[in-house]
């Protein structure tokens, strides 16, 4: 009678802790990521300081300065607090080259909020996985074709390389 109850017991206390585990390896993204691990791993990424504007999209990815959140002065408050001990920035995008989806990917963890017409945009979709050279995260959002502003936070370092595409890429 108790080998039952200890074993449903076990079963319940692991549950959480497989549902937590993140999906690992490059195959585990939810859609291709090809283009987006090649401009965050090519040598030609574009460097920017937090808070630098930008006339558009550059058409290589950038490595984003990050600085302490109370230092990063972001235009808006991100979605998720940033814990203690991580770094944040901004940069901002004069316009979109064209209205549509497009998608965001990050080569190491962090939070991204995207910021248009003084609002925070809503993401579409988004995939990540761990152990994948070169690339954490991506997400989907809709822009409108006018500025907007990219907010990272809570990044475990200093910098870290951002492309933005089309959503088709």
């Amino acid at each position: 009678m108790h080998k039952p109850l200890l074993t449903a017991l076990l079963l319940i206390v692991s549950a959480p802790a497989v549902a937590a585990e993140e999906p690992s390896g490059c195959d585990k993204f939810k859609w291709p990521i090809d283009h987006a691990r090649a401009a965050l791993t090519a040598p030609d990424r574009t460097r920017l300081a937090s808070g630098s504007e930008q006339a558009a999209l550059p058409s290589t990815a950038i490595t984003l300065a990050l600085v302490a959140p109370a230092d990063a002065k972001l235009p808006t408050p991100p979605e998720r607090a940033p814990k203690e001990g991580t770094f944040a920035g901004f940069a901002s995008f004069r316009t979109a080259p064209k209205a549509g989806l497009y998608t965001i990917s990050l080569s190491a963890g962090a939070w991204i909020d995207v910021v248009q017409d003084g609002r925070v945009l809503k993401p579409k979709a988004f995939s990540d996985a761990t152990d994948c050279d070169g690339i954490r995260k991506t997400v989907k959002f809709e822009l409108a074709a006018s500025p907007f502003v990219l907010q990272v936070s809570g990044a475990r370092e200093n910098a870290l390389s951002v492309v933005i595409q089309p959503a088709d890429e």
